[in-house]
């Protein structure tokens, strides 16, 4: 059984940072593009940034290019999602997300994985 443990979120001001990471258990993560997909309040889910399991390429939403920074540790079994710069815009709950049959682009970009954690909360005030 898959299982996902998300820990880093939180409250932070505008400008300031945070750092997501999550770990994975139940399967083996070489073989599996990773993500951080979030809900805003009222909105859609939207790909944030997304890694590939081989090549470590990456994707990322137009919003947090140069500020956002995704990475993965095969060997921990973890995902990251190093967090800049964050603007009130960022807020809302992300997910954690895994997929054996898709590119890091057709995560991010539909939005779609066949795993899901259960979230964790950001929120940018002032």
């Amino acid at each position: 059984q898959l299982q996902f443990v998300e820990t880093g979120g939180g409250s932070v001001q505008p400008g300031g940072s945070l750092r997501l990471s999550c770990r994975i258990s139940g399967f083996t993560l070489d073989h599996y593009t990773l993500g951080w997909l979030r809900q805003a309040p009222g909105k859609v889910h939207e790909g944030v940034a997304c890694i590939n399991s081989t090549n470590g390429h990456t994707y990322y939403a137009d919003s947090v290019k140069g500020r956002f920074t995704i990475s993965r540790d095969n060997a921990e079994k973890t995902v990251y999602l190093q967090m800049n710069s964050l603007k009130l815009e960022d807020t809302g709950i992300y997910y954690c997300v895994a997929d054996r049959d898709t590119t890091e682009r057709g995560m991010c970009v539909i939005p779609y994985a066949d795993y899901w954690g259960q979230g964790t909360q950001v929120t940018v005030s002032s």
